[in-house]
């Protein structure tokens, strides 16, 4: 037992949504109920560095987080709440340097100095590449802009993490707890060699910047592996300290980290069952006292269905409450070590992530493993292989393929109130503040300090200043960006799809599909062509990912040019390359915005036989208006079954040429 009871970890909520005003609300209401830090969730045209008027912004603002194009959203967003005192974790990569830029000025002006400022950037953009989609540069300029800004910090915020490794997402692409260990150590291998070798930061100051790297995992419900994970990502992390960097203070080699338990696992079938899988997912980083969560956020119960609601997080923030406050976990040393069975375990993936870190290294690094479309097709192949054992029934998932029969839930019985929704007003009122701002301030000194962006950027000093200097001078998210993308250039990163093997074997379900595809192809006189598209700024890919593995594997052409494209762009393509099916995927909330501008932009091009489907989290209400609107079929998370779906899809296509 140990002498005296630990000190709960970090208890946050990811929060953030519509505006900077209703954000703040919610943040200081979640604080009043017992929350100990912030965990700010920005909307996807700030996470891309886009102002709410561009044509890519358009359906996606303030959706998914909290619209940031100011200093002025950022004064309102951290209103009455005192920056001097807060722990504030930003979910923020590509724009993460102009983020804690805004965050600093903000907390200045409220008395606060840098050197108090505590907190998170997550700024591993080498994971946007493989898993989430919101890079904005190509990944050499990206690295330039994470290692600028862990130089800085260093210096002049010294309390603060400039870079959360993040490995969260990866598991959400289908990473087995090897591949987790192994790519998110080789992202900050690379990320530390490049700050090593910079000379920014003096070698003697070194070991500083090393114990500020802290990472962000992933958590299963299958909590004895995660805690093994864990205990691992421990062992591993001293290792790589001790011995790639010379850190010989075993506390600055203390394996940092904060946890968002797994989204990828909950389900829209059976919701309520999601609550069991959360906390068993908050055990597997909270049971192991050596490899305890610094700070833990957990997702709400209904997340498979939309955007939860603040009673919805309340819940999730009491489980936490519950564990910390009310057992007895914290009362106790780690009551893993002497176990054999723990111990094997993490022997196993401690070999297994070594062999596959000195793989990545022998290619050059985690950014050549990117560029070269490895790291993404090991992540398509692990998550098709996961989505095969699901659909066989080899592994079992409660309420979705075992165990279906169900009592009406009263948590759903009126699912439109189940969920929140956002403001529709919230974009047009983003774009009345964008242009307020605009007009109030000093457009001179906005010129100038964007012309300092740009000179700096082409040479080789650090970027923050420059920064910072347009953040006082009234520069907007997009501005900042939009220099930066001028001179580093766009960047679109490797689909994983082409070089990744799904079922092509796959028994009897998969046999029937392909020839039902090669016989309706013979009917129509060519191959069939899927086109599978991705229309805004949702980066979530892995769904669209597995979607077109699969309809490879049954016998379809496939188009899938990645994320990030324009409602005009998916309709050019499939003008194109002639094809017979457009599947629309959007997890951000945007569907009802964006659907209906490719339905109507197909039918402009004469392509009103073109049948379009849709998939995503949507809502049954939207699913029945997109329905009556010319969708031709809407599937959402509780349709796992993919080759099921391919033959629907088939159906679809079929129906629409009259066959």
């Amino acid at each position: 037992m140990t002498t005296e009871k630990d000190r709960p970890w970090v208890m946050r909520t990811y929060a953030g949504h519509s505006s900077a005003v209703e954000s703040n609300a919610l943040f200081r209401r979640n604080l009043a109920k017992g929350q100990t830090g912030l965990s700010v969730a920005f909307d996807l045209p700030t996470q891309t560095g886009y102002d709410a008027d561009h044509p890519l912004a358009k359906g996606e603002v303030g959706k998914v987080g909290v619209p940031v194009a100011h200093l002025g959203d950022v004064r309102a967003l951290f209103d009455q709440i005192p920056l001097a005192q807060m722990n504030t974790s930003m979910t923020i990569n590509a724009t993460a340097m102009w983020l804690l830029a805004l965050y600093q000025v903000a907390a200045q002006e409220q008395g606060a100095l840098p050197d108090e400022l505590t907190g998170t950037t997550q700024n591993d953009i080498v994971k946007e590449y493989l898993s989430r989609g919101t890079y904005a540069f190509p990944p050499d300029a990206s690295l330039r802009l994470s290692t600028d800004l862990i130089a800085y910090t260093v210096s002049n915020v010294p309390k603060w993490n400039p870079i959360n490794i993040c490995s969260y997402h990866l598991q959400e692409a289908g990473a087995t707890p090897v591949q987790e260990l192994a790519f998110a150590l080789s992202t900050a291998i690379a990320v530390l060699d490049r700050v090593r070798d910079g000379g920014q930061v003096p070698a003697d100051r070194f070991g500083e910047v090393v114990q500020r790297i802290s990472f962000f995992v992933n958590a299963g419900v299958r909590f004895i592996e995660e805690t093994c994970k864990m205990r691992a990502f421990v062992r591993l992390w001293d290792d790589v300290c001790l011995n790639r960097y010379g850190v010989t203070d075993a506390k600055a080699r203390r394996l940092r980290y904060g946890v968002q338990v797994n989204s990828l696992g909950l389900t829209e079938a059976q919701p309520e069952n999601n609550v069991q899988r959360i906390v068993l997912e908050m055990l597997g980083v909270t049971l192991s006292k050596n490899a305890r969560a610094r700070a833990v956020q957990l997702p709400a119960w209904n997340e498979a269905l939309g955007l939860p609601r603040p009673w919805d997080q309340q819940w999730s923030l009491r489980m936490q409450q519950v564990l910390a406050y009310e057992s007895d976990l914290l009362e106790y040393d780690d009551i893993f070590d002497g176990s054999h069975v723990i111990e094997a375990k993490v022997d196993e993936l401690v070999a297994g992530a070594q062999e596959e870190i000195d793989r990545v290294q022998a290619m050059g690094g985690a950014v050549v493993a990117v560029e070269s479309g490895y790291l993404k097709q090991a992540l398509v192949a692990s998550h098709a292989e996961r989505r095969q054992r699901i659909e066989s029934g080899e592994q079992i998932v409660v309420g979705v393929n075992k165990f279906e029969n169900t009592e009406p839930s009263p948590l759903t019985e009126n699912l439109e109130t189940a969920i929140q929704t956002v403001d529709p007003a919230a974009e047009s009122a983003a774009l009345s503040s964008l242009v307020e701002w605009r007009e109030q301030r000093d457009d001179e000194a906005v010129e100038e300090a964007l012309a300092s962006l740009r000179e700096a950027a082409k040479g080789t000093e650090n970027l923050m200043p420059a920064t910072l200097r347009c953040v006082r001078a009234g520069v907007t998210t997009g501005e900042w960006a939009g220099v930066l993308r001028e001179v580093f250039g766009e960047y679109r990163a490797p689909t994983g799809v082409s070089g990744s093997v799904g079922t092509s074997s796959g028994g009897e379900a998969i046999a029937a599909v392909r020839a039902k595809v090669a016989s309706t192809s013979e009917e129509l006189g060519g191959r069939l062509r899927f086109l599978v598209g991705k229309p805004g700024l949702d980066g979530h890919s892995n769904g669209a990912e597995q979607v077109a593995v699969r309809a490879r594997d049954v016998g379809f052409e496939v188009i899938y040019q990645g994320i990030r494209l324009t409602p005009e762009q998916i309709v050019a393509a499939a003008v194109a390359e002639d094809v017979h099916c457009v599947g629309l995927s959007i997890l951000s909330g945007s569907h009802m915005e964006l659907v209906p501008q490719v339905v109507a932009g197909l039918r402009e091009a004469g392509l009103e036989d073109v049948p379009v489907v849709v998939g995503g989290i949507v809502p049954d209400g939207d699913a029945r208006a997109l329905l009556g609107s010319g969708v031709a079929a809407v599937y959402t998370p509780k349709d796992y079954d993919l080759t099921g779906m391919m033959s629907n899809v088939v159906d679809v296509i079929r129906h629409a040429n009259h066959l």
